[in-house]
């Protein structure tokens, strides 16, 4: 029931929406967050949304956890681009200033270029603060859990 009137709310927010009503819009979207639906494991959507975007170091592949362990050791890196400042011009990642993202490529068995898996980490090279993982050549991230 619950999920059929928010469907209805949705439809009827974009349509006040292709109206050009934006604040009848904001108002509906207001209040369907506060009526957000857990899931039969109680999780928002916001919520699993985000647990969805965390990958425990444990669960990475092999390669990740092996570039993982180098990047906490300074290299050596396989690959000259490891290492260098990752612009984050997509802003997948929360914003910081230039320079505080650097990108580290994560070998993909039987490919010859570089692939497309990468870790950006944040803070000091050594020791950074939060690293993510992404096996899409940046398209998508997820936070790497310690």
């Amino acid at each position: 029931m619950l999920l059929t009137i928010l469907k209805l709310g949705f439809h009827f927010m974009t349509r006040f929406l292709a109206h050009k009503v934006p604040m009848v819009g904001l108002l509906l979207a207001t209040f369907l967050g506060f009526a957000t639906p857990t899931t039969a494991n109680g999780l928002t959507s916001e919520a699993r949304e985000t647990r969805e975007r965390t990958v425990v170091l444990a669960d990475l592949p092999p390669q990740g956890r092996q570039t993982y362990a180098l990047i906490l050791q300074g290299g050596p890196f396989p690959y000259d681009k490891d290492g260098s400042v990752f612009g984050n011009r997509e802003r997948q990642l929360p914003v910081q200033t230039r320079g505080y993202y650097r990108e580290y490529t994560v070998r993909t068995p039987g490919v010859k270029s570089r692939g497309a898996r990468r870790i950006a980490c944040g803070g000091p090279p050594r020791n950074p603060e939060v690293c993510y993982y992404s096996d899409d050549h940046y398209a998508s991230f997820r936070k790497i859990a310690r």
